[in-house]
């Protein structure tokens, strides 16, 4: 079974069986296991029904099915590595069908580096299950005890006798319920064939070819394209409107309620001219709040702060220490700017709605557009294709309510893709934010205080991570700060307390007159913090010494979705032009066992590659709910003329179950390259981006300030 061949049909799970036809259907209860306590954590609302669900067909062949998504992160390839390896199947036998709200069980969303680590471990079990289930009737079958099976390839065998039957002929004509309780443990990292090795991808030749959909060529007979009228700001209110002009034109069709105006015709380019014949008037608010002053504002009406984390004494702290340090650290807004825009293609067929959409969260679209419409989930069915990058950008849906909406109203398959321009608009930016430090070294240099204020970032990825005694984090977050849409961006918020945290420790190693990598190896005991940071050094060849060198050597380090990573970067500042050119990169990562290395690598560097943007040219300029940056003639994203040598390690540590691989290589790369310009020219930069003014200030300033 193909992911695009399940057709606009719906099914309701609890006629699944029937759709599937013979086979051994295993569930997974997640309530039934501490294992899953952390995902029922995580994924606050994960139904305790069913987190996996197997099929094995009476052709042998296995269907894993998952609300996760794929949108390039090779989830599709990895989730079907350990379905195969608890199975005992050929990876070739397994067939993903990912994030169709009809077939699929629920799932909260493909983010946080979830897949991997929370739909993991219960795949992998509901697949050990089967595998235990298969041994069971091929004992029946072949009259022989059970402990003298082996399975392998998708074959049950008789070890040192005659007998054998395939799983097809095991599970033919058969419906089998299974609910897993912890009786059967999967396979030991010892005995993986599958896991630890790096196939090749299962989408790489549709994708290669253009055979691989996206929401974008989706076509359904009849379909109408759809223009929307967009407001010229955040805010924006719609006084009048006039659409008789664009009514005017042959095949158009006209939407004007509940504040949804839109044009709709099958051809794409009289949409858009149509659109343009509309006459409409604004009430558009103003402000004086924009991207060079935006911090002020978010101290100005920022909450009263939140304790994420509190040790010690702070006072004790300030008494400990010789030498105390506050710093304030800034970051803007920044978008995703995803090579697919938002699209999305409804189709309203009698009381029920068909969606195919480009989004991290099918569920989460079915939800809103059910209560949009004002109908049951049930009649709602949300199927997601591959999707052309997300970076947590495409979870709010808002291209899928459009579409359902106009669908519905004109019981017409409706297709809204976003232009680049409305991409830009309607981006849920990765947030602006402000981090106040102050921290202080003894004599010895180990650090004694920690007291850091974060604001509007939230608290990923401010763990400390170092032996402090006298700790105290505390977060100022609120959505009504912003004039517009902010969401999760790569690790949301974690790239902002990682620069505030590995810049704030490279300055007190400068000021202690220490070497960045031995300062950070004095202060921290964490043996997975140690093992990346000596790791790193060894991969970059790291010559000790005081910053600033003149080298252009930084180093940092950092934990996000239980992984820990450590970076050394290269860099090359023109001291007259303030110019910085990233030569080198150097990444450890260890995240417990790694599925697919390859695959993992390749996150790793795509990571940095995407991680170069923000902390050197990606900045959102604004007035109010005015996004002045539209399209990538002023919005600038890393090219490859601007990508260094890219050198990565993957830290072995078997004894842990996977980690997330899609977002630690992401958090240290401001922090990196910050520390890096510093020991190029003595420049502290500490708003990102860093642009050649800011690095030039830095040089007139005293060392280390």
């Amino acid at each position: 079974m193909n992911r695009n061949d399940l057709g606009p049909m719906a099914v309701d799970r609890r006629d699944f069986l029937k759709f599937t036809g013979g086979g051994i259907a295993v569930f997974v209860t997640l309530k039934d296991h501490d294992l899953f306590k952390e995902a029922l954590e995580q994924q606050r609302g994960y139904p305790s029904d069913f987190n996996a669900y197997l099929r094995i067909g009476e052709d042998g062949r296995v269907t894993v099915l998952s609300g996760k998504i794929e949108m390039g992160q090779g989830v599709e390839t990895s989730l079907a590595q350990e379905a195969a390896e608890e199975l005992r199947v050929p990876l070739g036998s397994i067939d993903m069908v990912m994030g169709d709200t009809d077939v699929c069980v629920w799932d909260a969303g493909t983010w946080g580096s979830l897949t991997t680590r929370v739909f993991g471990p219960a795949l992998r079990r509901a697949a050990a299950e089967a595998h235990s289930v298969l041994l069971d009737l091929a004992a029946e079958r072949l009259h022989v005890p059970r402990a003298r099976l082996k399975a392998e390839n998708g074959v049950v065998t008789v070890v040192g006798g005659q007998g054998r039957v395939t799983y097809g002929e095991l599970a033919k004509g058969q419906k089998i319920q299974r609910t897993v309780r912890g009786k059967v443990e999967p396979r030991d990292v010892k005995d993986f064939t599958v896991m630890g090795t790096s196939p090749k991808r299962f989408d790489r030749i549709d994708k290669v070819t253009g055979k691989a959909k996206y929401a974008g060529d989706i076509r359904v007979p009849g379909m109408l394209r759809a223009r929307l009228l967009r407001p010229p700001a955040h805010g924006a209110t719609l006084k009048s409107v006039d659409t008789k002009a664009a009514e005017a034109v042959p095949g158009v069709v006209v939407v004007n309620q509940d504040g949804l105006v839109a044009v709709l015709h099958e051809d794409r380019d009289t949409a858009d001219r149509a659109l343009g014949m509309i006459r409409a008037n604004w009430d558009t608010p103003q402000s004086t709040v924009d991207d060079t002053n935006i911090w002020s504002h978010f101290l100005q009406v920022a909450p009263t702060g939140r304790t994420a984390h509190e040790a010690g004494s702070l006072d004790a702290g300030a008494r400990a220490s010789t030498k105390v340090f506050e710093h304030t650290y800034y970051d803007g807004y920044v978008a995703h700017a995803p090579m697919e825009p938002h699209t999305s293609l409804a189709h309203a067929e009698g009381d029920h709605i068909t969606v195919w959409s480009s989004t991290q969260s099918p569920f989460g679209d079915q939800r809103r557009i059910a209560g949009t419409l004002r109908i049951d989930e049930s009649k709602v069915r949300v199927i997601t294709p591959y999707v052309g990058g997300g970076f947590g950008g495409k979870s709010a849906g808002q291209q899928a309510l459009e579409a359902a909406r106009l669908s519905w109203i004109t019981k017409k398959p409706v297709q809204v893709m976003w232009t680049r321009e409305e991409e830009f608009f309607y981006d849920t930016f990765h947030a602006a934010a402000l981090m106040k430090v102050r921290s202080g070294i003894d004599a010895a240099g180990k650090v004694q205080l920690w007291d850091y204020n974060v604001y509007m970032a939230g608290t990923r990825g401010s763990e400390v991570l170092y032996d402090v005694p006298n700790v105290s984090v505390v977060s100022h977050s609120s959505r009504d700060a912003h004039f517009f849409a902010t969401g999760p961006w790569r690790a949301p918020g974690a790239n902002d307390n990682t620069l505030a945290r590995e810049c704030q420790m490279d300055i007190m190693a400068a000021a202690a007159g220490m070497d960045p990598l031995e300062f950070r190896l004095k202060n921290a005991t964490d043996p997975r913090l140690r093992s990346v940071l000596e790791a790193v050094a060894k991969l970059s060849d790291w010559k000790a010494g005081a910053a600033p060198t003149g080298r252009g050597y930084g180093i940092a380090c950092g934990l996000d979705a239980e992984s820990y990573v450590a970076h050394v970067a290269k860099v090359a500042v023109d001291k007259a032009s303030g110019e910085v050119k990233v030569e080198g990169m150097w990444c450890a990562q260890e995240m417990g066992i790694v599925v697919n290395p390859e695959g993992a690598t390749m996150q790793m560097e795509g990571c940095i590659t995407q991680g170069l943007g923000y902390p050197l040219m990606e900045h959102i300029r604004f007035r109010g709910g005015d996004i002045l940056d539209k399209n990538f003639n002023t919005y600038r994203i890393p090219r490859f003329s601007d990508l260094p040598e890219i050198h990565t390690v993957l830290v072995k540590n078997d004894g842990l179950a996977p980690k997330g691989g899609g977002e630690p290589a992401i958090v240290c790369i401001g922090a990196v390259i910050a520390n890096a310009i510093f020991d190029a020219c003595g420049s502290r930069v500490f708003t990102m981006p860093f642009t050649p003014e800011e690095v030039l200030a830095g040089i007139s300033k005293p060392t280390g300030a």
